[in-house]
């Protein structure tokens, strides 16, 4: 083939930097908006947060201020008296004593101490706040401290530390005996017998039921360490030793016939059984909470819902003046050459930032007008709502009001919610309408909540009960929307009343 060089004309789409930034932005949660913002001050002398009251000053205003303050350390203090040195002054007339008297306080000796700043004076009261760092306690590290504790050998710890590995986070033995004993006996000389013995001394610790190797023998150890002067205390302890699989069936009628029992002596049994913790180690955990920062802000003004973006969900920011000023100033081209590409970044970024929340608010608004339903009424009056309805309506893209809508969270009378939240798919109606799937599950736990706990609703009823109000939704759908709520099927919510 004969090689050629050939020049064509086309058109193609590409992606600037500028706007892979603003798609970027656009995505990015609160939290992580105010890193990005921070990154950006950090990183780019042009930008400054728009909350400084101090103006820039320039080189020559810096040096005159500088020589003003030692001019002014010179001086000495208010009082207008010459300063002394602090070391002089405590050796003058507050020198310690070679001897004090047993019950002498400092305040004796230092009287003319009090003027100056204290600790606990110097520093702002922070008690309304929690600390800045947080660090919590794992089920596992709560566990070996009590093992630390304990008059264990050195084989015995060897073995505690293997069984406290093998707990979960639920605080159950998620490990055999025998697995653990496995694990053990290449490098020790450890029989079987001794890891049990050391698994009863564990479940003796903190929290009540840990290491148990299921949910019965669990209860069998909360029962063993209450109160022997708890009601009922050895009568449910045989309850559950050896009715347990009736319990967790629900039999009531045929435990209370075997054990020869009235009603209200059961029904103390099961206020005991249900005021033990069925998952011990979880209240126990070392993650951090995650706080979320509302991106907008829904209220009611004058009979009409007014949206508005969170003035602090993120710093403000601008162009440093004082350094733009000085890019005419620079001679040297390289050094002016990366100022000018400082400030067209700055630049970039804050439109991107404009351009961020005008979207989410244009977004936000539009998802409000459609859903006042659910702001006066509440989820049983939510609106099916999907993204194409609302791309249309401000004239954007699936995929722009998908990024808006992620990590972003709307504060209401009723509570924080992501974006997300406003969107669901809809069932069709009797009278040819539709029904948002959120609106539905606000009615099945009503409808669940409201039931005979002695005789609860099944998937089937509910159905039905949703047909009668002109809703049609299958069992299947039903049963599925009752799992998304966490609601255990009509057998398990059955109680004794």
């Amino acid at each position: 083939m004969k090689q050629g060089l050939q020049l064509r004309i086309g058109q193609s789409l590409t992606m600037t930097p500028q706007l892979q930034q603003a798609i970027r932005l656009l995505q990015l949660s609160t939290v992580e908006l105010s890193n990005e913002i921070q990154e950006a001050l950090d990183s780019n002398m042009m930008l400054e947060t728009a909350d400084d009251t101090v103006p820039a000053t320039t080189t020559e205003q810096n040096s005159q201020n500088e020589k003003k303050t030692e001019g002014e350390d010179k001086l000495g203090t208010d009082d207008n008296t010459e300063p002394a040195n602090i070391e002089n002054s405590l050796t003058d007339e507050n020198t310690i004593p070679d001897e004090l008297a047993v019950d002498t306080v400092w305040e004796d000796i230092y009287d003319s101490m009090s003027h100056l700043p204290t600790a606990s004076s110097a520093a702002p009261d922070n008690s309304d706040f929690e600390p800045v760092s947080i660090t919590g306690e794992s089920l596992q590290q709560h566990l070996n401290w009590q093992r630390e504790l304990t008059h264990f050998s050195k084989t015995d710890s060897i073995i505690a530390e293997a069984i406290i590995d093998s707990i979960n986070d639920d605080g159950f033995l998620k490990s055999s005996i025998e697995e653990i004993h496995q694990g053990l006996v290449n490098e020790y000389d450890i029989e079987l017998d001794e890891v049990t013995a050391v698994l009863h001394q564990i479940q003796n610790f903190d929290p009540p039921g840990i290491a148990a190797r299921d949910l019965k023998e669990s209860l069998i150890i909360q029962l063993a360490q209450l109160d022997n002067t708890a009601d009922y205390l050895e009568m449910t302890k045989q309850l559950v030793q050896q009715h347990f699989e009736q319990l967790a069936n629900r039999d009531y009628t045929q435990i209370m016939r075997q054990m020869k029992i009235s009603e209200p002596e059961f029904r103390e049994m099961i206020n005991l059984i249900q005021s033990l913790n069925p998952r011990p180690g979880s209240h126990i955990t070392d993650s951090n909470p995650e706080y979320i920062v509302p991106d907008v802000f829904v209220s009611k003004k004058k009979d009409k819902w007014v949206v508005e973006l969170n003035p602090d969900s993120a710093p403000k920011i601008r162009i440093n003046s004082h350094y733009a000023s000085l890019i005419k100033q620079v001679n040297n081209s390289s050094d002016n050459t990366e100022m000018k590409n400082h400030l067209q970044e700055a630049r970039w970024f804050i439109k991107s930032l404009q351009s961020r929340n005008e979207t989410l608010l244009k977004v936000s608004t539009s998802i409000v007008n459609r859903q006042l339903g659910f702001l006066e009424h509440g989820e049983e009056a939510m609106k099916a709502l999907v993204l194409h309805d609302i791309a249309e309506e401000v004239d954007m893209h699936e995929s722009t009001i998908s990024r808006v809508t992620t990590k972003k969270y709307m504060h209401t009378p009723r509570g924080i919610f992501e974006l997300k939240y406003f969107f669901s798919s809809h069932v069709g109606t009797v009278s040819g309408g539709e029904c948002s799937a959120t609106a539905i599950r606000a009615l099945l736990k009503k409808l669940i909540a409201a039931e005979n706990h002695s005789k609860p609703l099944s998937d089937s009823k509910l159905a039905d009960i949703l047909a009668d109000q002109g809703i049609k939704v299958a069992r299947r759908t039903v049963a599925k929307y009752r799992e998304s709520l966490s609601i255990p099927s009509s057998n398990e919510r059955k109680q004794f009343t």
